[in-house]
């Protein structure tokens, strides 16, 4: 749940730190869901059997599904600003993927605020580092800078 913040006070959360994110576990049903709605079959992600004669042991979720859930990671616990109206994802910046989630882990988001800039009346760019972790691993998933845009 978002945290409804005063304008003055979200216009300073740059350098802010939060919380992690709750976990959410990574399910075939959901992989298949994603292959199914991007046409990306590939065996690694679709095919147990075969994906467990491959050197990660088994099924693992597309990359852009992984990126994808940010969506959900990066409001769980956000401030937001007051007279909050909408949020719009406005984009990522320097994605990189340096683990591959396998079939029924869990992963989480770590946040960082960069940068908070008001584009126009009402509307607030925030950027946030997140960091894609996956539970028992020490290489995250991804990182990114991921762009929101808040509009009041």
């Amino acid at each position: 749940m978002a945290k409804t913040v005063p304008i003055e006070e979200f216009a300073r959360l740059a350098g802010t730190e939060l919380p992690p994110s709750k976990w959410l576990e990574i399910t075939q049903d959901r992989v298949d869901q994603f292959a199914d709605a991007t046409n990306d079959h590939q065996f690694i992600h679709v095919k147990p059997l075969k994906a467990k004669l491959t050197p990660f042991g088994g099924t693992i979720a597309h990359g852009f599904l992984t990126l994808s859930l940010l969506t959900d990671l990066m409001s769980d616990g956000a401030p937001i600003p007051e007279g909050h109206k909408m949020t719009i994802n406005y984009g990522s910046d320097k994605v990189r993927y340096l683990n591959a989630v396998r079939v029924g882990k869990r992963i989480r988001a770590q946040r960082k605020i960069v940068e908070v800039t008001e584009k126009k009346p009402g509307r607030w760019l925030v950027k946030t580092e997140a960091s894609v972790e996956i539970e028992g691993e020490e290489t995250p998933a991804l990182i990114a800078e991921v762009l929101m845009m808040h509009i009041v």
